[in-house]
């Protein structure tokens, strides 16, 4: 049975047993992934998850269900199941089928010659990339890691109302962690690509860098435990964004869990800081032409020169709030419930290259790395104590690596005390990204 006749049954047998609006979510996950080790492959993987949700309106309720099969058992269970809970959820009335928007942008994600790029390509060129890690220096001793992952994604939504929609991408990466010792002390220093052109990928570059990283942090220094301006790096950056996220959700504003409820239209950081999410991004991880719910993606600015303008919404969240969806429905995969999420969000980068942003700095700390964002940040208050490595900068100029050190401060004081924004936009293996960042002060200890 093919996708199309699926839906068209189940829609029917939904009707008949007394839906009103009913919508089909369908999507698939095709992963490839190899691990070497000295040479040899350590972790092989090809996998392919995927499945229907469906959701309708029963007496003015909501009812979901999911199913990874499509076959004609699948069309009684998902009818049923959600017919069970739309009884059971205490909905509020707010969740409805979407009829589509008036109209939606073309965006091309899904690169052909990604697709046509072989296993033993893949296999081949990690091997290389690990063999180039190894040789380097040798200060390099082995690696931690050492991978490549590609993934195609297949998304499909039908309702009833008319809409009918669907998108595809793919992307790769690589990812490499190095370690580098010399006496007693080691380090580790980590690389990554993300690319939708294979043939692009260098090898010696993936190596260098994540060479480069580790061979640098050798011979660490204690400094002075007090509070320096800090450069933090892109990739540091974008990943303690990331924790924060959540906080520009209507979901967390309307469930009293971001302090960011009721500031829209104030001033809540530099105004240095601008913040966008951005559907369309050539090399996002999420980027898309539609959200969860059918709606039409574009661009959002949430934040424009440090005032706040808008949140994420669904249309559930929008119509709570008296105001219109942004089209950031986000289902988590084909088995989860409609939410509340970004498509590629990151700060805005400047003209300033990462070169200038030290020259400018007469005494501070380079923070390069960020450890225990999860356990060591209050991500309604803001508050962070988080374990950092990095480098003494004096008189615009990188010094040396600092042994392991704690920064503390609140995030939203962060950000209205950046200074600087940098050129270097960069999405760590995520959708969230970030340049480097200026900051004029944070609480710096050296343990």
């Amino acid at each position: 049975m093919n996708i199309g006749e699926f839906q068209f049954q189940l829609f029917e047998t939904a009707l008949n047993e007394g839906f009103t609006d009913v919508e089909m979510y369908y999507e698939k996950k095709e992963v490839f992934g190899c691990q070497v080790y000295k040479g040899e492959i350590d972790h092989y993987e090809i996998a392919e998850d995927g499945g229907i949700s469906f959701r309708g309106l029963i007496e003015g309720k909501m009812g979901y269900a999911y199913s990874e099969k499509i076959d004609d058992d699948s069309i009684r269970f998902l009818v049923q199941h959600a017919k069970e809970n739309a009884v059971i959820l205490q909905e509020d009335g707010l969740e409805e089928i979407f009829e589509g928007s008036n109209s939606y942008e073309k965006g091309d994600f899904f690169s052909k010659s990604l697709n046509e790029t072989t296993i033993p390509e893949k296999i081949q060129f990690i091997k290389e990339v690990e063999n180039k890690v190894l040789s380097y220096d040798s200060r390099i001793k082995a690696t931690d890691y050492c991978g490549i992952q590609s993934e195609t994604i297949t998304r499909k939504i039908f309702n009833n109302k008319g809409l009918s929609l669907s998108d595809q991408m793919n992307y790769l990466y690589v990812y490499v962690s190095v370690v580098a010792k010399e006496g007693n002390e080691t380090k580790t220093g980590v690389g990554f690509e993300i690319t939708k052109d294979f043939h692009s990928l260098q090898a010696d570059k993936i190596a260098e860098k994540a060479a480069n990283e580790a061979l640098s942090q050798l011979g660490a220094k204690n400094i002075e435990s007090k509070s320096y301006p800090v450069l933090l790096k892109n990739d540091a950056a974008a990943n303690f964004l990331s924790v924060f996220v959540p906080n520009f959700s209507a979901e967390n504003t309307q469930a009293g869990l971001s302090v960011l409820k009721d500031k829209l239209g104030m001033k809540i950081a530099s105004d240095k800081v601008s913040i966008i999410d951005d559907p369309f991004l050539e090399k996002g991880l999420a980027s898309r032409t539609f959200d969860s719910e059918g709606v039409a993606s574009k661009p959002l600015n949430l934040v424009e020169s440090g005032v706040l303008r808008s949140f994420l919404h669904n249309l559930k969240t929008a119509k709570k709030d008296q105001g219109v969806t942004t089209g950031h429905a986000k289902k988590d995969s084909y088995k989860g419930s409609v939410k509340v999420g970004p498509s590629n969000l990151y700060i805005k980068p400047s003209t300033i290259s990462f070169k200038e942003l030290v020259n400018d700095m007469k005494e501070g700390v380079f923070i390069t790395e960020l450890s225990g964002l999860h356990s060591g940040v209050n991500t309604v208050s803001g508050d962070f104590s988080v374990a950092a490595n990095g480098f003494y900068i004096k008189d615009g100029a990188i010094q040396y690596p600092v042994n392991l050190m704690t920064i503390a401060g609140n995030f939203y004081e962060l950000l209205n005390d950046v200074d600087a924004v940098g050129a270097d936009l960069n999405f760590p293996l995520s959708n969230i990204g970030s340049p480097s960042l200026c900051i004029k002060s944070l609480s710096v200890t050296v343990e």
